[in-house]
């Protein structure tokens, strides 16, 4: 009887590199991150199919990326949490500048 061998099959979508977004896991062909698919994902409530046309990707693509994130959640969520973190830091300098324009 022959021995059943199994093959796997690997998906290369997602790639690292120093020189793009900073090194954070991105979508080879593009420059979008794990990390902003995640963010369309749970913050505008985006399903796979909204993500694939919010971005131009194909299903395979953002379905790559889900499963990076899963694999990786606490490293990509603590990048989540910086981008916000630096989004409101932005917000709030650009606040307080229109104030003391308009205050003046």
């Amino acid at each position: 009887m022959a021995e059943l061998v199994n093959t796997v099959q690997a998906i290369n979508l997602i790639a690292l590199n120093p020189a793009i977004r900073g090194g954070r896991a991105y979508l080879l062909g593009t420059t979008i991150t794990v990390a902003d698919v995640i963010i369309a994902r749970h913050y505008h409530h985006l399903d796979a199919d909204g993500i694939a046309d919010w971005y131009g990707l194909t299903l395979a693509q953002v379905y790559a990326a889900l499963s990076y994130y899963y694999e990786h959640k606490p490293e990509i969520d603590q990048q989540i949490r910086g981008q916000i973190r630096q989004a409101e830091q932005l917000r709030e300098s650009q606040v307080g500048s229109r104030t003391a324009l308009l205050s003046g």
